[in-house]
């Protein structure tokens, strides 16, 4: 059974940079689609980015040219770059893998404040 456990959360002033990254278990890594998803309070679950197999990535309008995804398939990890962070970048992030079905990794929180 797939695991997912990201990391890097955490408190950052507004203009700061974070990088999440996301490890997985199991053996079908190199040929899911990873992506990372956000929550805020009071709001649905979004998509902010993701990367195929192939290394093809989509981005969340709100975050181009401020996020970068990318993904290191011998380390199983996925990671998120998050430069130029605004206080609507607050969310719980989460991590996802799809390969024939979706997994979820338990989030990490993210807070952009002064």
């Amino acid at each position: 059974q797939v695991q997912l456990v990201e990391s890097g959360g955490d408190l950052v002033q507004p203009g700061g940079s974070l990088r999440l990254s996301c490890v997985a278990s199991g053996s079908s890594f190199s040929l899911s689609t990873m992506g990372w998803y956000r929550q805020a309070p009071g709001k649905q679950r979004e998509l902010v980015a993701d990367i195929t197999k192939s290394g093809t990535t989509t981005y969340a309008d709100s975050v181009k040219g401020r996020f970068t995804i990318s993904r290191d398939n011998t380390k199983k990890t996925v990671y998120l770059q998050m430069n130029s962070l605004k206080p609507e970048d607050t969310a719980v992030y989460y991590c996802s893998q799809y390969f024939i079905g979706r997994t979820w990794g338990q989030g990490t929180q993210v807070t952009v404040s002064s």
